[in-house]
């Protein structure tokens, strides 16, 4: 499996950890003390670090630092999308059109 194959699996398995760090809390225990949530976010995004370290590490090897950023960013915002939809039942709007094609212009131009 290529380099940069293995970085984007990592990231895409970072991404969900981190997704559910910030933001599952809202959803299922938005009744629960605010610091039992922050302790159950704290042990979720101690599994992202554990995936997105690698994969930076790994990514690092044939991309650029602001490569690496633009690729995390982009992933974030393309995961958000059908996280929001299915998981936290929200709808969606052009606006994730209008970010998604500013962040592929950014993408364009971090990896020309």
């Amino acid at each position: 499996m290529s380099v940069l194959l293995r970085t984007i699996l990592l990231l895409v398995v970072s991404n969900i950890f981190m997704l559910c760090a910030w933001y599952f809390h809202l959803r299922h225990w938005s009744h629960k003390p605010w610091y039992l949530a922050a302790l159950l976010s704290w042990c979720i995004a101690f599994l992202e670090y554990s995936v997105h370290i690698p994969a930076n590490r790994i990514g690092h090897q044939v991309l650029t630092l602001s490569q690496l950023q633009i690729l995390q960013v982009g992933m974030s915002l393309l995961m958000f999308i059908p996280f929001a939809y299915f998981v936290m039942n929200k709808t969606v709007s052009l606006d994730y059109l209008w970010a998604s094609l500013c962040l592929a212009g950014g993408a364009y131009f971090i990896f020309r």
